[in-house]
């Protein structure tokens, strides 16, 4: 059961037919300061990599300073919205800015470049097809929220990017007792991290899926060095424990490691760090836990065949270009820097077959995680990588090999659309569904810090 208050604001959420674009996410917080002068205000806190303003709305008084943070990744859209309607309540309700006792610091889009070269699926329709084929997700150093310093063994990170050094300077002069960076998933269920176990937030967390209709995620975690808190609920992970894993395993953490995050960097001033995962599509086997006929390993042992599979397609395209290339592109950047992480993922799951509890039986969810991380990938980096080339083209870079990768690939990646389609069946998600969970997260998260 939700508290009547909170079950209140969630009803507050409109309907939404579309995602908010950069320009649009930054003309609803500019009327909401200029409408709202006596509550809120609005001030540039850095830019971005191509000279962007970045902007912070501020809104209430409290004694506690709560930090919420769109779109650090910038396929990642729901909390666009989301950053929208939580301050238009708190500008409109005072009452429910008396309650949180926080003062609110929100920015509305931390990575607007980015967020610019998504726009093209905002609007849907919201098939897998049309999302891979305008998605776009920086290369690993080019991530806001993969950024912030970090050094650990032989892993050294400093490349701050502009975007990650104004949401660091917004971090150091609020040091808030609660922040969270608004993500989203794809396909399944939802799931939280939270950067320590807060057992009475977990169960709200829970319950707000459930309310509509959202599976909570019962597959695989997104790595295996994730540490479980609850049904649903995962401790943030640290990069150190992710080095350490990778490291046991004989592998070399320095080729998988960059920056580190937002949570870990806001550790420092003891806040409380949530973040929500939800899909864009509904899909009711991601919280089947019922065991199905293969076992757990046979599963991964398919997963990374079907990965290795995608590798090769995708880097032997990319190199059979490479010497052609002539635009500097991000979505070269981009597949230069997943397509090797794509054959890493492929060895993480072919060594956890050989592990002694991958006989056990697998579940529907854990069936369908392994068939979604393929599909993820192919759709994902596929959909960069022809980006990357008819980009060329349209510049009138059409070289023989450009030309014929080109086309072979759009076969290729209409026929993964096509087994993705048909694979991860998925009911498209209503966005005020998706935009109330993650606003809801947001208000319990700040009450519990």
């Amino acid at each position: 059961m939700l508290d009547p208050m909170l079950a209140a604001e969630l009803d507050s959420v409109p309907d939404h037919d579309r995602f908010a674009t950069v320009d649009e996410i930054t003309a609803a917080l500019s009327r909401l300061a200029a409408s709202h002068p006596g509550a809120a205000s609005l001030r540039r806190v850095g830019s971005s990599t191509l000279g962007e303003p970045i902007w912070c709305l501020t809104v209430g008084d409290g004694p506690r300073h709560a930090l919420v943070g769109a779109l650090p990744h910038p396929n990642e859209p729901i909390g666009g919205l989301t950053a929208i309607h939580l301050a238009g309540r708190l500008c409109a309700d005072a009452a429910l800015r008396r309650a949180t006792g926080c003062t609110w610091h929100i920015v509305g889009c931390l990575d607007p470049d980015g967020t610019r070269l998504n726009e093209g699926w905002f609007a849907g329709p919201f098939t897998k097809a049309h999302y891979g084929r305008h998605f776009y997700r920086p290369a690993g150093d080019e991530q806001v929220e993969w950024t912030f310093p970090f050094a650990y063994k032989r892993a050294y990170f400093d490349r701050v990017m502009p975007e990650t050094l104004a949401l660091m300077r917004l971090i150091d002069e609020t040091r808030p007792a609660f922040m969270t960076t608004l993500h989203n998933s794809e396909l399944g269920g939802a799931y939280f991290y939270i950067s320590r176990p807060v057992p009475e937030l977990h169960a709200v967390l829970r319950a707000l899926p459930v309310r509509y209709g959202v599976p909570l995620h019962a597959g695989d975690p997104e790595h295996p060095s994730v540490r479980s808190l609850d049904e649903a609920v995962f401790l943030t992970p640290r990069m150190e424990d992710l080095y350490d894993y990778i490291e046991a395993l004989g592998q070399d953490p320095a080729d998988q490691i960059g920056g580190g995050a937002s949570d870990s960097y806001a550790a420092r001033y003891g806040t409380l760090s949530l973040t929500a995962e939800l899909p864009y599509w509904r899909d009711p086997a991601a919280g089947d836990r019922s065991p199905v006929r293969a076992a757990h390993g046979e599963l991964l042992r398919i997963q990374a065949g079907q990965l290795r599979e995608t590798f090769t397609v995708l880097d032997t395209a990319l190199t059979a270009v490479a010497g052609d290339l002539t635009a500097r592109s991000p979505f070269i950047r981009a597949s230069r820097f997943f397509l090797p992480l794509v054959a890493e993922a492929a060895a993480l799951a072919e060594q956890r077959a050989q592990e002694p509890e991958a006989g056990r039986p697998a579940t529907a969810a854990e069936r369908q995680s392994c068939r979604e991380a393929v599909h993820s990938s192919r759709l994902r980096f596929g959909g960069m990588l022809l980006r990357a080339l008819e980009g060329e083209l349209a510049i009138g870079n059409g070289t023989p090999a450009i030309r014929a990768h080109t086309g072979a690939l759009r076969e290729t990646y209409a026929a993964w659309c096509a087994e993705a389609e048909a694979d991860t069946p998925g009911e498209v998600i209503p966005i005020r569904d998706l935009v109330a969970i993650q606003y809801g997260s947001v208000l319990a998260g700040a009450a519990h810090a």
